[in-house]
C-alpha cells in the first residue's frame, strides 16, 4: 500500500485595508519580518514570517481588503505562544496602550493556559498565550 502523504499548512493570505499598519503591527507584536514584497499598480503583496520560520509558516498580507467587524462572542483568531505568563502580561499592557486590547490576561483551564486578546488594525484577533502544548513551552 503507497504511504499517504498529508498537506502541511504554510501559510494563511489576509486582504486588509491598511497594509503598512498591519506590517507593522505583526512586526512590533509578535516580532514578524518581512520576507518577501511585490508591489504590482494595484496590489502590493507580502509575505510575514517568524524569523527562522520563513520556510515553514507565514501569514501573506494584500492590500484592498476591508476591516473586519467581528462581534464580542467571536472568538476566531490567532494564536501566538509567549515563554511566560509575564511576557502575555507585557503584550496586553502594550496593546491597552495602543489601544487595541480586547482580552485581557486571564487563565483558563489546560490546554488553553494563560492568555490575552489584541485587534490587529484589520479587526483580526490575535492571541498571545503561555502553557497551551501548542509552540513555546516551559
Amino acid at each position: 500500500m503507497p504511504e499517504r502523504h498529508y498537506p502541511r499548512l504554510t501559510h494563511i493570505a489576509l486582504h486588509v485595508r491598511n497594509i503598512e499598519a498591519c506590517i507593522r503591527f505583526y512586526r512590533d507584536f509578535c516580532g514578524m519580518i518581512e520576507t518577501h514584497r511585490r508591489d504590482k499598480p494595484s496590489q502590493t503583496i507580502v509575505w510575514l514570517a517568524e524569523p527562522g520560520r520563513e520556510r515553514e509558516f507565514i501569514f501573506v498580507l494584500m492590500n484592498g481588503g476591508e476591516d473586519l467587524q467581528l462581534s464580542d462572542h467571536d472568538y476566531r483568531h490567532f494564536g501566538f505562544a509567549l515563554p511566560s505568563r509575564a511576557a502575555v502580561d507585557e503584550i496586553a499592557a502594550q496593546a491597552e496602550a495602543a489601544g487595541c486590547l480586547i482580552w485581557p490576561p486571564r487563565d483558563e483551564p489546560w490546554p488553553v493556559g494563560y492568555y490575552c486578546g489584541v485587534k490587529d488594525p484589520n479587526g483580526n484577533y490575535v492571541e498571545f498565550s503561555h502553557g497551551q502544548p501548542l509552540g513555546l513551552t516551559e
